[in-house]
């Protein structure tokens, strides 16, 4: 999605340029503003195809900037990635909740942080014509309309929470979903969940889909998240 235009909020001078150098050399459309205020008035203004946020600002911080982003019915559309210092778990998944689709943590790679971005903007996840969820080149599909999983060709039996689960990491392939998160999307009538049940969940299923599991990837102190095949990954 070339050509598309990135706000970068960012008050440190030197990260702001660095962010902005790789975008540009990407083919990328950008603003730079330093405070969270000049954030919600070039959101207001300008509707950009994402916001690279940080979460430490002036004036309004990151989370409270993407609070008010996402709960504009005219902008909360408007993909988020936010940037947080390492200790800042608590804040990533906040953020999270409050509908940022990603993160990345300083000190970054700017190698990373553009598979992100391209990641962020393909929005959807890769579908066939038939509306299935193709993963990891055709070895992974899942058939929303059947119900059904296949891995190479070959039928996985799941129970229903395990396909609730696989189904909701991999419409979008790349983006980090919290355990709470996880929770609210699968619970069905008669389902009883809690966060940390997840983690056995989880763990069921990778077992079940073999050597595909490893497309769940375990995003520590936060959740889970469906490897993108098309960006760097760096090590859950």
């Amino acid at each position: 999605m070339r050509d598309a235009l990135v706000l970068i909020v960012e008050d440190e001078v030197d990260i702001a340029e660095l962010i902005e150098f790789h975008l540009e050399r990407e083919g990328y459309q950008t603003h730079v503003v330093a405070s969270g205020g000049k954030a919600i008035e070039r959101v207001d203004q300008e509707r950009p195809d994402l916001v690279i946020l940080d979460i430490m600002l002036p004036d309004l911080d990151g989370l409270e900037v993407c609070r008010r982003i996402k709960n504009d019915q005219t902008t909360r559309d408007i993909p988020i990635l936010m940037v947080s210092a390492r200790g800042e778990e608590s804040d990533i998944v906040v953020g999270l909740e409050l509908g940022a689709e990603d993160y990345v943590t300083k000190p970054f790679s700017p190698r990373v942080l553009m598979a992100r971005v391209k990641a962020v903007l393909r929005r959807h996840a890769p579908a066939d014509a038939s509306g299935k969820i193709v993963l990891c080149g055709g070895s992974l599909a899942i058939d929303p309309g059947k119900h059904s999983v296949e891995v190479d060709g070959k039928p996985i039996d799941l129970t229903l929470t395990q396909y609730r689960l696989l189904q909701f990491l991999a419409v979008r392939p790349g983006f980090v979903r919290t355990r709470d998160q996880i929770v609210s999307a699968i619970r069905g009538e008669g389902t009883v969940l809690s966060s940390r049940a997840i983690d056995v969940h989880v763990a069921a299923l990778r077992q079940r889909l073999g050597d595909a599991g490893n497309l769940i990837e375990t995003v520590r102190g936060v959740g889970y998240r469906v490897a993108d095949e098309h960006r760097d990954m760096q090590p859950a």
